[in-house]
């Protein structure tokens, strides 16, 4: 993927060496299940305080870290296709406004409660934020088989912008409320699928659209696509089921398999076009 020549933006919070209680025990298995937990299990952000009083570093200080562009490369990766997907969004979507942007180590306070690396990157809806732990990255890369390509990393930072243009577009509200008017778990599940794929779908809009609105200084590459692919396919419910050693249950899925994953991504794709984004119609 090319990116080094991308515009941008100045508008990453760093908040990396500011400490925050890693999960107790480390090592593999508590960090791959705790990626597992979210990924497959949906558990939302808003419920991160509950899970922290479990490892430590509930009732945090709200921290607040340097704004501008990192000078580490990892960092300035985040900024460039951050600042690179806004650019995309503000042309698809009337009244675009950009999300926060956090990068952290361990855990974080988050309007959502406490954060942590393990949970894999998430947005929080009641700051409108994106957090980013980048050790994530080689987690997903060595334990659970996703591809370490750039644009498989910007593909993950492209999904949860499109959460974001989610909240911004009242998506993810009606989510909630149809979610509360479910018969049952299995029915309210479906609603999370739905939620996302369709951000799965805008990642592969961002990727149609980003080397357009930036004069190719962000651009997919031959390859790329079939990288974005591998990791949809390695963080789909019932792969992650299966690494997690248990069956796979698709009435509690709350992403996606990753068939569906990888439709999605490439439906986007193909279209450039938000609207193709449906995801709710067989919800």
């Amino acid at each position: 993927m090319r990116w080094q020549g991308g515009r941008t933006g100045g508008g990453v919070e760093d908040r990396r060496g500011m400490g925050g209680g890693a999960i107790a025990g480390g090592g593999l298995g508590v960090g791959v299940l705790a990626i597992i937990g979210y990924l497959v299990f949906g558990i939302d952000p808003s419920t991160t305080t509950q899970l922290a009083s479990q490892f430590g570093g509930v009732g945090a200080e709200q921290q607040q870290g340097e704004v501008g562009t990192p000078k580490d490369q990892a960092g300035r990766f985040v900024d460039v296709v951050g600042s690179n997907i806004d650019d995309v969004w503000t042309q698809k979507l009337n009244g675009y406004q950009r999300p926060n942007v956090v990068i952290y180590e361990q855990g974080t306070s988050t309007g959502c409660g406490y954060g942590q690396s393990a949970m894999g990157p998430f947005y929080c809806p009641s700051d409108k934020t994106v957090y980013l732990d980048l050790g994530f990255w080689q987690e997903m890369e060595t334990q659970l088989g996703a591809s370490g390509a750039d644009f498989a990393r910007a593909y993950v930072i492209a999904h949860e912008f499109g959460h974001h243009v989610q909240t911004l577009t009242g998506t993810s509200a009606q989510v909630r409320e149809a979610q509360q008017r479910a018969q049952g778990e299995a029915e309210a599940n479906q609603y999370s699928v739905a939620l996302e794929l369709q951000a799965d779908c805008y990642a592969g809009v961002w990727a149609k659209n980003a080397a357009a609105v930036s004069n190719g200084q962000v651009a997919l590459e031959p390859g790329d696509i079939e990288e974005g692919m591998k990791t949809a396919q390695a963080i789909g419910d019932d792969a992650l089921q299966r690494r997690g050693g248990g069956r796979v249950s698709p009435e509690s899925f709350t992403h996606g398999s990753s068939a569906q994953r990888v439709e999605w991504l490439q439906r986007g794709y193909q279209s450039g076009d938000p609207a193709s984004c449906d995801t709710f119609s067989g919800a």
